[in-house]
């Protein structure tokens, strides 16, 4: 039985990944009295006058909302909410399992950004924070916007930002194997969706200044008409040579390749035309851009992937659990870019110098000591930048 068969199987056990659990004992007439009415009155009353206390007399300082629409769901694209519950479960077991983060499910049905946005505020007095997930692009980029405008609490889309996170994690130490400055590298990212701009962004702000983004339509470049805004904005940013051409030309000469889009589009010779001791990240999933062994036979010196069963496995779940737990423990009102490369660094010191190779620059995803590294690192950022309540 292969692993999907065997998902299968075990998903109809499961009958679902996530259960409510009760904080209090209800076993006598005094437990009702304390727990429900009328003992429940008083924190209700006190919430009131100092909707702060929110945090301190309900669940909401540990618990987070797993928002989608079901448009951008794992790889298998628009497949309504419905369909997308499980992958919402499975991330509110992760945040559990890594980061004893209570985490719940949302999934909306409506693909409209205003009617999301309304939806997901209106209920955001019940959480700590907003995990937005599985949105599809340029969508998720307003919906997370005008969230950040309107909320008090963290909102964070993963597949951008979690993404952009952990590849600047192994990127860093990846440099360090091959001894290369991040300020010197051209860095190519194929894919300009929510997490190949989210990417570019990210290592833009980590220290990246030779940057190349390519989308099924070629290089993007300033001075392009017909760009959307997105597209607008990182091109203001990058390519400042102003090529033109497909991802073919873009690698030519290329330190470091990102790959967030399509299987099998990257060839041999394409790794060849790279710089030397090239940096190649190919992490479409399940099948990624090029294989591993056809990269590294290329003249590729570091690979890493989004897959389990190769080395460097680059995984969301290395960030968002323990980000959450750092911004909800120090209540924090968003989630920064100050954050974010904290989150970075933090990632990349854990592997130290003695262990760095070709094979090991970023922690493995069940690494124990990932999140409360990362929880550590958001509270210091948070502080710093003045946008913690606790």
């Amino acid at each position: 039985m292969d692993v999907k068969e065997e998902s299968l199987k075990k998903h109809y056990e499961w009958n679902g990944k996530i259960e409510v659990v009760s904080r209090c004992k209800i076993e006598s007439r005094q437990d009702l009295s304390l727990a429900y009415t009328p003992g429940v009155a008083q924190p209700c009353l006190e919430i009131q006058k100092d909707i702060s206390k929110s945090y301190e007399l309900t669940r909401r300082n540990n618990l987070v909302a797993v928002v989608t629409d079901g448009t951008a769901v794992l790889g298998l694209g628009d497949i309504g909410p419905e369909a997308g519950m499980p992958v919402m479960e499975g991330k509110a077991a992760l945040f559990k399992e890594f980061a004893d983060v209570d985490a719940f499910p949302i999934c909306v049905k409506s693909k409209d950004v205003d009617e999301i946005v309304r939806t997901i505020y209106l209920i955001s007095g019940s959480f700590g924070g907003i995990n937005l997930e599985d949105i599809s692009a340029p969508r998720c980029f307003e919906i997370e916007k005008k969230l950040k405008e309107i909320c008090d609490i963290p909102v964070f889309h993963d597949d951008q930002h979690g993404t952009a996170i952990v590849v600047a994690a192994a990127l860093i130490n990846a440099l360090k194997v091959v001894k290369k400055n991040i300020a010197d590298v051209k860095v190519v990212i194929n894919g300009a969706g929510s997490a190949g701009c989210a990417i570019g962004k990210h290592l833009l702000s980590i220290g990246v200044k030779h940057l190349i983004m390519v989308d099924r339509f070629g290089i993007i470049s300033r001075d392009m008409s017909d760009l959307n805004s997105a597209h607008k904005e990182i091109a203001d940013q990058t390519n400042e040579e102003l090529i033109h051409g497909d991802l073919s030309v873009a690698m030519r000469g290329a330190d470091v390749f990102i790959g967030v889009s399509a299987p099998n589009i990257v060839s041999r010779d394409m790794v060849a035309s790279m710089a030397k001791d090239a940096i190649v990240f190919p992490m479409a999933n399940p099948t990624p851009e090029i294989m591993p062994d056809e990269a590294l036979k290329a003249g590729a010196r570091i690979v890493g992937t989004g897959r389990s069963d190769f080395p460097n496995q680059i995984n969301n779940v290395l960030a968002f659990p323990g980000i959450f737990r750092g911004a909800l423990d120090c209540r924090a009102s968003c989630i920064n870019e100050e954050m974010k490369v904290a989150t970075s660094f933090a990632l990349a010191g854990l592997i130290s110098d003695d262990e760095l190779c070709e094979e090991n620059i970023i922690p493995p995803a069940l690494d124990k000591r990932v999140a409360k590294t990362v929880a550590e690192a958001v509270i210091k950022a948070a502080h710093e930048t003045g946008v913690a309540r606790k």
